[in-house]
C-alpha cells in the first residue's frame, strides 16, 4: 500500500515557474520594450543611451572630458565662416551641428556614400586625422567656384566617380578648412595639419583600429539654397600629446598666471634683504687641528692683498673682486658679471 504522504513526479512537466501549456499564454515583449532592453531608440538620437547598448559604448571616453575642445571647434566654425565666404565670393554660413565620441570602424561604416576623405597628418602630434566632404557639398563647392547660377540646386550625377576638376576643387576647400583648423588650435598649441592624400573608398582611409575611440565633429555649411556637410574625425590618439591642455576649463588656465600677483611679487623680491659673504679663502682642515685650536693661534690664507674676493648669497656663487677701503668702511669692487648659476637661481626665484 502506497504511502500518502509521498509526492509523484512528473519527469515530462516543465519546471516550477515555468508557464504551462494548459496555463496562460506566455507574455511576448513588444517592439517599445525591445528597443528599451537593447537601448536602441530610432527616434530621438539625442536621448541618453541605455540598456545593452549602453553597456557596449560604455568604453567610449565622452567628449565632455576635453572641455577645450568646444572653444577649439567654436573658433573653427568663426574662422571658416571667413575664410570660405573668401574662397568661394559667395555668403557662406558655417554652423557647428554636433561634437561626438564614436568608434573608428562603426564611423568608417556608416559614411554615406559618394563622399570625398581628405586624410590629413596633424605634424606636431606625429598623428592622422579625417575630412570627409559629402557629396551635397562637393557638387555645391564645384558649382559655385565654376560660376553656377544662384537660385538652383546643384546637379548631381550618380554611379559616377568624382573628375579630376572636381577633386581638385575639394581639394582647395579642404587645404583651407586645415588652415582654419591650424589657427583655431593656434592659441592652445602650435600644430600644423598637412594634406595627405584624397580618398573615395572608406577602406583606404584607415588611420586607426576599427575599436579605437574617435572624436567627430559636424559641420554644416550653406550657400544661400545650396551647401552640404563636413565631418572631422579625430582619434583620441591623436590627441592625447595635448589631452592635459584639452583638459582646461578655459583658455591659458595651463600658465595659471595672475599679472596683479606677479607684479607684487616682483616688487618684494626687488626690495628683499639678502645675505651676501665676502670669502677670502676656503682651506680644509683635519677635524683634530680644528679641536685643538686655541685663543691666539694663526692660520695661514693663501691669499694676498691682490687676490680677489668671491662673494656668495648661500651655497651660491655670485661675482668676484677687489678688497679694498672706502672711507671708514671696507668695500669690494665688483670686477666680473653676476655669474650663471646665479642668474639662474634668480630666475628660479621669480
Amino acid at each position: 500500500m502506497a504511502d500518502p504522504s509521498e509526492e509523484t513526479i512528473d519527469e515530462n512537466a516543465p519546471p516550477e515557474g515555468w508557464p504551462d501549456e494548459s496555463g496562460a499564454a506566455e507574455r511576448i515583449l513588444n517592439q517599445d520594450e525591445i528597443d528599451s532592453l537593447l537601448g536602441f531608440d530610432l527616434s530621438d538620437e539625442s536621448v541618453e543611451r541605455s540598456g545593452i547598448r549602453a553597456i557596449i559604448n560604455s568604453a567610449l571616453v565622452s567628449y565632455e572630458r576635453l572641455p577645450m575642445l568646444e572653444i577649439v571647434f567654436d573658433r573653427l566654425v568663426r574662422l571658416m565662416t571667413t575664410s570660405l565666404r573668401n574662397f568661394t565670393s559667395d555668403n557662406v554660413e558655417v554652423s557647428l551641428d554636433n561634437i561626438s565620441s564614436v568608434r573608428f570602424g562603426d564611423y568608417l561604416n556608416s559614411i554615406p556614400l559618394p563622399a570625398i576623405l581628405a586624410v590629413f597628418r596633424a605634424e606636431e602630434l606625429d598623428n592622422y586625422g579625417l575630412l570627409i566632404v559629402d557629396s551635397n557639398l562637393i557638387y555645391s563647392i564645384v558649382d559655385v567656384l565654376l560660376g553656377g547660377r544662384r537660385g538652383s540646386a546643384a546637379m548631381r550625377i550618380e554611379g559616377r566617380p568624382y573628375t579630376t576638376i572636381e577633386r581638385v576643387l575639394v581639394q582647395r576647400m579642404v587645404e583651407v578648412i586645415l588652415n582654419d583648423a591650424k589657427n583655431a588650435f593656434e592659441p592652445l598649441t602650435p600644430v600644423k595639419f598637412n594634406l595627405d592624400r584624397l580618398e573615395t573608398n572608406p577602406r583606404f582611409a584607415a588611420i586607426a583600429r576599427p575599436a579605437n575611440a574617435a572624436i567627430l565633429v559636424k559641420l554644416r555649411i550653406d550657400m544661400d539654397d545650396r551647401g552640404g556637410r563636413v565631418e572631422l574625425l579625430l582619434p583620441y590618439a591623436t590627441l592625447e600629446p595635448i589631452r592635459k591642455m584639452l583638459l582646461q576649463q578655459f583658455m591659458g588656465e595651463k600658465f595659471g598666471r595672475d599679472n596683479i600677483w606677479e607684479s607684487h611679487l616682483a616688487t618684494e623680491l626687488w626690495t628683499t634683504q639678502m645675505e651676501v659673504r665676502a670669502v677670502l679663502d676656503e682651506q680644509q682642515l683635519s677635524l683634530r687641528r680644528v679641536l685643538d685650536l686655541k685663543v691666539g693661534d694663526t692660520i695661514m690664507l693663501n691669499a694676498t692683498p691682490d687676490s680677489l674676493v668671491e662673494l656668495r648669497a648661500g651655497a651660491i656663487s655670485l661675482t668676484r673682486g677687489h678688497m679694498g677701503r672706502r672711507n671708514h668702511s671696507i668695500a669690494v669692487r665688483v670686477e666680473a658679471p653676476l655669474h650663471p648659476s646665479a642668474r639662474q637661481a634668480l630666475k628660479d626665484m621669480r
